[in-house]
């Protein structure tokens, strides 16, 4: 078994890619990446200023940059930080962003971070504005995202910059399926697919992005500060051309917790926040759009073209509390309840030895 599996993009026809250690099905485009004009522009332009404020251009760059929001998360620093020692990869920089944290605690932990970690101040914006700011400054290419609140296993970051850089431009992300920590326990496969995430969020917050690939999408929504800010930012990235490295392993610590921004703020509130993705990118979303999309998509997708016109049909019809309702207790009983589906994960040998094929075939090339 191939240590990942590379989700491809809408394609008509599916074809082998071999990548240095990794084989995977790639498909072809059928989106062109999107010129996103003069946003994209100033993006770039901005990004280049800030670089060589902070000296960048010109010297070494760390291997991965690690992203990290904080909004009077400072309890979550020590445990984060400690996660963080235990990488196998020690070349990467971390780069907190306060975003206007009112804690006083929080305030005194970031700084004594200062030298450990760069710190970003801002004015309060949201996940997506202090993910934007944090990417944007970051040094590297291989950008690795993280709320303050979860944690990576010890093999990731190393794992992931050796796939990142070893794939073709056109890979955005690197993923790994999840492990359920705090309220929530179990185990839970993540993947990639164009068709599939015009229904749900198939991935989570904590993953490896190519940070060129994020400047041509146009970054973060910033405009979507009550959640679903990544979702749509990975179905932007799928439907630009991009594609996905999955590693069938739980390297992201996912912590649950009944009363945080899943369950309080994105769950009450999925009618509103999905019919906003549906707006924003309703070409998409139209029946002759979706039946061929799924036509491409049905090999690697895992929601059907049944189910996702069922969806459709109920978000259309329902009052938004009823159907809100109705995916927060779905949800709940997921994550806190135990309800989750059978894990689908690599088994660890054949992964161990997978990883250190495409390591030596990093090495060498």
């Amino acid at each position: 078994m191939s240590m990942v599996n590379e989700v491809s993009k809408p394609s008509r026809k599916v074809e082998t890619t071999v990548v240095p250690g990794i084989k995977g099905k790639l498909g072809g485009a059928t989106y062109g990446r999107k010129n996103f004009g003069t946003a994209n522009r100033q993006m770039d332009a901005a990004a280049e200023t800030r670089d060589r404020a902070q000296g960048t251009h010109g010297g070494s760059s760390p291997a991965v940059s690690l992203v990290v929001p904080c909004f009077n998360g400072g309890r979550f620093l020590d445990p984060l930080m400690a996660s963080l020692a235990r990488q196998t990869l020690r070349d990467f920089e971390i780069i907190i962003v306060d975003d206007g944290s009112t804690d006083e605690a929080t305030r005194r932990k970031l700084e004594a971070l200062e030298g450990r970690a760069r710190i970003v101040r801002q004015e309060n914006r949201g996940l997506s504005a202090a993910r934007n700011a944090g990417i944007a400054v970051a040094r590297s290419e291989c950008v690795a995202v993280l709320d303050c609140d979860d944690t990576f296993e010890p093999a990731f970051l190393e794992e992931a910059a050796v796939l990142m850089r070893a794939a073709p431009a056109d890979v955005a992300l690197v993923f790994s399926h999840l492990r359920l920590t705090g309220a929530g326990k179990g185990l839970i496969a993540r993947h990639f697919n164009a068709f599939d995430l015009l229904f749900a969020n198939t991935l989570h917050s904590g993953l490896m992005l190519r940070k060129a690939c994020w400047r041509a999408v146009g970054g973060y929504d910033e405009t979507m500060r009550q959640g679903y800010e990544d979702w749509e930012f990975y179905l932007r990235l799928a439907h630009a051309g991009y594609r996905g490295i999955e590693i069938p392993k739980p390297y992201f610590n996912y912590a649950v917790t009944g009363g945080g921004m899943l369950f309080n703020k994105s769950s009450q509130q999925h009618a509103v926040l999905w019919r906003t993705m549906r707006r924003k990118h309703a070409r998409l979303y139209r029946p002759m759009a979706l039946l061929k999309l799924w036509r491409r998509e049905r090999g690697n997708s895992r929601i059907s073209l049944a189910k996702g016109m069922l969806a459709l049909t109920m978000a259309v019809l329902l009052p938004d509390g009823v159907y809100s309702r109705m995916m927060a207790e779905r949800r709940r009983r997921m994550l806190l309840e135990g309800h989750l589906p059978e894990y689908s994960g690599q088994a660890q040998d054949q992964h161990k030895s997978d990883v250190a094929v495409a390591m030596r075939a990093a090495k060498q090339s």
